[in-house]
């Protein structure tokens, strides 16, 4: 590693290329029935910090610190073998259950009306999906009811005999999940599923005409029936759906760092692919609506390590898939979460996969601490700063060869301009393993002189530096003091090499 920049990149910041809007839904995460992100990640009761629900006090600060706006429930695998009725009523007389998405034994302490009531105490939107593996409409339709009905019919009167007597007003609802996946409970063709998905949907807007439907893409892009698949689904659910899914984990294999730091050029390429697929139906079928997409699955996972569910001991919340995330991982995870950013215009919505413990930004003990991973800081800091509109930036300068995805920009970046308080947030990632990297932005058609007023970064000598239980906040955003616009009105930086970094311009008064 050396002192010596590799170069210069060099783009314009400019109000009038505008990509797209962001909508605060695009900084979504998930919780699933899954491992510990439920039960001792979320759910505790026994402990110390525990609400009078059951909910740990101090994972519910992160969460809030974590800026997410919206949560994803309760899966993920786990839906498409859920019965949704065994998580109500009375806790004590609920039933154990074998879930064989991972093999576990699930409690149904927390169900439905406990996962809603946290979500509103947090602040965030519930994002539910249905079953349409193992059960299907009139399933999805009664919990349609049972959330949205404010009374007088047998499923929102049992909510409220239940204890809730206002209605949840769930509006955001998943036609199950992933159901092109042959580990999936019910797996299926395409066109079985699409048939059902739309007939699903229909019956779930007849319960509630203003919810809004997510209708399963391609569990990612690799899969072999990826665009065909979006073609067909898209075809049986045009008029019912609002939204098409997109999945897609990330990790480093085989030591070739430069391709995963180089993610989101994939992410780029499998959006941009399911546009024109989503386009070419809405062409065929003449339809003046235009698909969203909602990203609901992404993350950093390390799936290699993962030795499948069926390798698995039957257990209660056990220990699955708690990947310890680096500084790479959080370089990796910030330049994502700019992709997505650079497609506002289409994707609307977006879950990092998960919230707490299992692969997520938040990890806690039973009994004991939680703390911040490193990819808590760039969600974080861009859910909190990133708002309003999306510029379009074009960067010239130094090139990475990889090997997954040919030429890439070392500096990754995206920009965004608040119209309110004029607010110019500039996020960026130097991939550059060795070297750092100069950053220069000419700041072009504003209203008024910006000053810099602040740069974060999360950087680190060792790129391999993890936040621990024994060392919480080992890698935390550090502030960059030489950072700032030259007379000339060019924003000019260096990036230290494999760092993110997010940098705040006002407008001078």
């Amino acid at each position: 590693m050396t002192d010596q920049p590799v170069g210069t990149a060099r783009f314009t910041i400019d109000p009038d290329f505008a990509l797209g809007t962001v909508d605060p839904r695009l900084y979504g995460t998930f919780v699933e029935h899954m491992g510990r992100c439920v039960y001792t990640g979320i759910h505790e009761p026994d402990h110390e910090t525990a609400d009078e629900h059951g909910f740990r006090g101090d994972v519910s600060r992160l969460v809030r610190e974590l800026g997410t706006g919206l949560v994803r429930y309760p899966g993920g695998n786990f839906v498409s073998g859920y019965h949704w009725e065994d998580g109500i009523g009375p806790a004590a007389d609920r039933p154990r259950r074998l879930d064989l998405a991972w093999r576990s034994i699930e409690t149904n302490q927390v169900g439905t009306d406990e996962f809603l009531g946290w979500a509103r105490r947090q602040g965030v939107e519930p994002m539910m999906a249905v079953n349409l593996g193992t059960r299907g409409i009139d399933a999805a339709r009664a919990l349609v009811e049972y959330c949205n009905i404010p009374g007088g019919t047998a499923w929102s009167d049992l909510r409220v005999k239940n204890g809730v007597r206002e209605p949840h007003g769930v509006r955001l609802w998943c036609l199950g999940n992933e159901m092109d996946g042959p580990w999936q409970t019910g797996h299926t063709t395409a066109r079985e599923y699409g048939r059902l998905a739309a007939e699903a949907g229909k019956s779930m807007h007849q319960v509630d005409p203003s919810i809004e439907l997510v209708a399963c893409g391609s569990s990612n892009a690799r899969m072999p029936t990826f665009g065909e698949w979006e073609r067909q689904v898209l075809h049986e659910t045009y008029d019912e759906a609002d939204y098409l899914s997109l999945h897609a984990y990330y990790e480093e294999t085989g030591g070739d760092r430069a391709s995963f730091l180089a993610s989101g050029a994939q992410m780029d390429a499998y959006i941009s692919d399911v546009v024109s697929t989503a386009d070419h139906v809405r062409a065929v079928r003449r339809s003046t609506k235009r698909m969203k997409l909602s990203f609901d699955e992404w993350n950093v996972w390390y799936q290699s390590r993962f030795p499948g569910e069926r390798a698995l001991p039957l257990e209660e919340r056990p220990r699955l898939i708690e990947d310890t995330y680096s500084v790479t991982d959080a370089a990796v995870v910030g330049s994502l979460l700019m992709t997505l950013l650079r497609h506002a215009d289409r994707v609307a919505v977006a879950c990092l996969a998960q919230l707490v413990n299992v692969i997520g930004p938040i990890r806690s003990e039973p009994g004991g601490p939680s703390w911040r991973q490193t990819t808590f800081h760039p969600f974080a800091l861009t859910a909190r700063h990133a708002r309003g509109t999306v510029l379009r930036t074009e960067v010239s300068g130094p090139v990475i060869e990889t090997e997954k995805h040919g030429p890439v920009q070392a500096l990754d970046t995206v920009s965004t301009l608040d119209p309110e308080s004029g607010e110019l947030t500039v996020l960026a990632v130097n991939r550059h393993q060795e070297q750092s990297l100069r950053l220069s932005a000419a700041l072009r058609g504003l209203s008024a002189p910006y000053r810099v007023t602040e740069h974060l970064q999360i950087a680190d000598p060792d790129p391999d530096a993890a936040n621990t239980e024994a060392e919480p906040d080992r890698v935390v955003p550090r502030p960059v003091r030489d950072t700032a616009v030259s007379a000339e009105g060019e924003l000019e930086a260096v990036l230290p090499p494999v760092s993110w970094s997010v940098i705040r311009l006002t407008p001078e008064v």
